[in-house]
Formats: structure tokens, C-alpha cells, sequence
């Protein structure tokens, strides 16, 4: 028996024990998604696995710019944007609108990372 086709790959099924707000950036291993509405706990959701969404990220501290085309990581500390990879970077994808050091957002096409 081969493959069976379940849904498109834009979402992912959801279940979370605590409330989620609309706009959350969950994390799931190497899964990055993002509710797209609010998600209360124990209550089937969806996470946006595909699409592009501004994330915020660190303002004025100096060689926080983003190029276009750049990677881009979800620091699960901070909850910020990056474009350094450190220890608690996830991949978020790939940058489609240049941010300077004094942008307070990042626009991200979601990428998953298979690495």
C-alpha cells in the first residue's frame, strides 16, 4: 500500500494544553508554526506551517538588520526574530522584505527547516 493524501501541507493539526493566543509562534521540535486564531487548551487547532508573517524582533541594538533573502531564526528565549543560529534558534525561513536595525518587525516566509 502506497501513500495516502491526508491534507495540504500549508497547516498542521494542533492540540495544546494551555491557551494560545492568535499570533503565537509554537515551536515542536524543529516544527515552527504560528496560530493564525486563538487556540484554547484541549481544543483541536491549526498552526500555520507555510505563508509569510512579520515577526517581531530586537530594535536599535546594532547589527539587528535583516537582508532579503536572508535566513531568519526564532530565538525561543527571546521570542524574537534573529539572523544569528544559536542554541535556542529555531528556523523560521527565509526574509522577503529587508528590516534595518530600527524596524521593530521582520517579514519571514516560513521555511521548515530538515536539518
Amino acid at each position: 500500500m502506497g501513500a495516502k493524501f491526508v491534507q495540504d501541507g500549508y497547516s498542521v493539526d494542533y492540540l495544546p494544553d494551555v491557551d494560545v493566543p492568535q499570533g503565537e509562534v509554537v515551536v515542536l521540535n524543529q516544527l515552527v508554526g504560528v496560530a493564525q486564531r486563538e487556540i484554547k487548551a484541549g481544543t483541536l487547532g491549526a498552526l500555520a506551517v507555510e505563508g509569510i508573517f512579520d515577526f517581531p524582533k530586537e530594535v536599535g541594538v546594532g547589527g539587528d538588520g535583516f537582508g532579503l533573502g536572508a535566513k531568519a531564526y526564532w530565538d525561543t528565549n527571546t521570542k524574537l526574530a534573529r539572523w544569528d543560529m544559536g542554541a535556542s534558534h529555531k528556523t523560521l525561513g527565509k526574509v522577503v522584505k529587508a528590516a534595518l536595525d530600527a524596524d521593530e518587525t521582520v517579514r519571514v516566509m516560513l521555511v521548515q527547516a530538515f536539518d
